[in-house]
């Protein structure tokens, strides 16, 4: 019936003025004609609230909102008609039925059990090291694009394929403190959401670090 419904709306909207009021209503219609066939598709019926999957904590969403990415398959999460779950304590969301696909450890863990940055600038070991393959999920990547594009991580150094790898930008650490260079670059999900919660920690020791940089910044001196 629903597949009836929706081809009966094409020939509507098709009918109609372009651009009128009444197609817009018919595309409305269409639109949730599709999500109910959806929904019949991708059931979402007793899910648990909680979900503990490699030191996540899954909380299950209330929320209707259309506009989250699924960090698993990097596709949108359709509040209306599909079950999501978002980490308590890194923010990680994702479908109902990715959970059990997640590969990533919670970085709520990593920061509380070693509060610390990599201080080397990208260090970088070579695709050969990782065995072609992601440094997260292990898909076969190269950096001709064939399985899968190898994207680097500024701050690990690692290769990612782009499922695990969005080209988040964020700060550096290793680029700050050792170049005074604040200049976002490209680093994968993992490093995007370490680099966020271990961003207001005093762990960085500039003086036993770079003590020379405060001969070249004066915000260094006055703050010092």
């Amino acid at each position: 019936q629903l597949r009836r419904a929706i081809e009966e709306c094409k020939r509507v909207i098709l009918a109609l003025p372009e651009h009128s009021e009444r197609q817009k209503d018919a595309v409305v219609r269409l639109i949730h004609l599709r999500l109910k066939l959806q929904e019949l598709k991708d059931p979402a019926e007793d899910e648990p609230n909680i979900r503990v999957v490699l030191e996540h904590r899954f909380y299950k969403e209330k929320s209707k909102s259309v506009k989250q990415m699924c960090d698993k398959c990097s596709t949108i999460i359709w509040g209306l008609i599909q079950t999501w779950y978002t980490c308590t304590g890194c923010y990680y969301r994702c479908h109902s039925k990715c959970l059990p696909l997640v590969s990533r450890p919670c970085v709520r863990a990593q920061v509380s059990h070693q509060a610390e940055y990599q201080l080397s600038i990208c260090p970088e070991s070579g695709l050969d090291s990782q065995d072609y393959r992601c440094a997260e999920c292990r898909a076969p990547i190269s950096l001709r694009g064939v399985p899968s594009e190898a994207r680097q991580c500024d701050y690990t150094g690692l290769y990612y394929c782009s499922s695990c790898h969005w080209n988040d930008l964020a700060v550096v650490p290793a680029r700050a403190i050792h170049n005074w260079d604040f200049e976002p670059r490209k680093v994968s999900r993992c490093s995007m959401r370490y680099l966020a919660l271990m961003v207001s920690r005093p762990v960085l020791k500039l003086r036993e670090i770079n003590p020379l940089l405060f001969n070249y910044v004066e915000e260094l001196v006055e703050i010092r």
